[in-house]
Order: C-alpha cells, then structure tokens, then sequence
C-alpha cells in the first residue's frame, strides 16, 4: 500500500476488515499505523467507520492501591 494514496470502494473495505482483525487481536492503532505507513488519524477513522469498539486509552493499571 502506497503511502498517501486514497483507497475508495472495495479496497477500503478490504482494508478495514484487516485493521479490524489486527485491533480486535491487540494490537494497537498507533502500531498498525506504523505498520501500513498509515497516519494514525486514518486507522482511527477507518476503524470507527467500520463499527469497530475502541479500547479505553492508556496501559496497564497497577493493582496496588495507592497511599
């Protein structure tokens, strides 16, 4: 996929289905950006338009109740 080149019609359904599949199985939108030298804006949007629930942000919580 060519970098700053606009993906329309059954392409972009076809590359929403393996970004959904890539989310859904932990990975995060920053590294499949990276990884389809996509802006994370772009994966974002791609992501919501096709119905795709977001993770809450942030890491891992510590489980030790804080003082």
């Amino acid at each position: 996929m060519d970098k700053g080149k606009r993906i329309t019609g059954a392409a972009r359904d076809q590359l929403a289905a393996e970004l959904r599949t890539a989310y859904e199985g932990g990975a995060s939108i920053r590294s499949i950006a990276e990884s389809t030298r996509r802006s994370y804006g772009f994966v974002h949007r791609i992501l919501t338009e096709a119905g795709v629930t977001l993770r809450q942000r942030g890491g891992a919580t510590s489980s030790k109740p804080s003082s």
